[in-house]
């Protein structure tokens, strides 16, 4: 969305002179949809066990498994990230704290992991998610489909928006009888991760 704020010059030479300083404000928006070439897909995989080193242990193997499925799909390493770790003890009264001092029964461990995945080939995408959720991730916290050229897209989407309000004011001013000058204004408004639940 692009608001302008244009002043209106009254035709007459006299006051061309002299231009006041009455000014009308219109908006112009445009939208440019594009087809992704991409996607991200953010993994959740959770474990819990009795002692740190095992639940450790477990989630670490669903970890591999679940980025087995995705070198399989031919996406690359650098594509593949593991972004956020969580080891926090579980207590019988279902906290995942202890107050220093206090006695509660340990239950275990849950160890979480996150798994961030950027596939190239959307063709894929069924097969990849498929795939990783088979392979032990418990939770899917993000798809996120989008494009590589998206400065080139916002740029032309922004000049349409440019034009749209140029139009409009020309076309308001035109029905006062008057012509618009230069632009005073222009301002441009635009329509981290930790998900994992209590």
């Amino acid at each position: 969305l692009v608001l302008c704020t244009l002043f209106p010059v009254a035709a007459a030479a006299a006051e061309r002179e002299k231009p006041d300083l009455r000014t009308i404000t219109v908006s112009g928006d445009a939208a440019v949809k594009v087809v992704p070439d991409e996607v991200t897909l953010t993994l959740g995989v959770e474990s819990f066990e009795k002692s740190i080193a095992l639940a450790k242990s477990v989630n670490d193997g669903r970890v591999k498994k679940v980025i087995a499925v995705a070198r399989d799909l031919k996406i690359e390493q650098k594509q593949i990230q593991t972004d956020y770790l969580s080891i926090s003890p579980r207590y019988k009264d279902g906290s995942y704290s202890r107050t220093w001092g206090e006695k509660k029964e340990l239950l275990g461990f849950h160890v979480q992991k996150t798994i961030v995945v950027t596939l190239k080939d959307i063709a894929k995408f069924e097969e990849l998610l498929g795939g990783v959720l088979d392979a032990g991730a418990d939770h899917v916290h993000g798809i996120n489909f989008k494009t590589t050229e998206l400065r080139r897209h916002r740029d032309a989407a922004r000049v349409m928006a440019i034009k749209a309000a140029k139009e409009k004011a020309v076309a308001l001013a035109g029905e006062l009888g008057q012509r618009v000058g230069k632009p005073q204004e222009i301002r441009e408004d635009h329509s981290g991760w930790n998900t994992w639940g209590g």
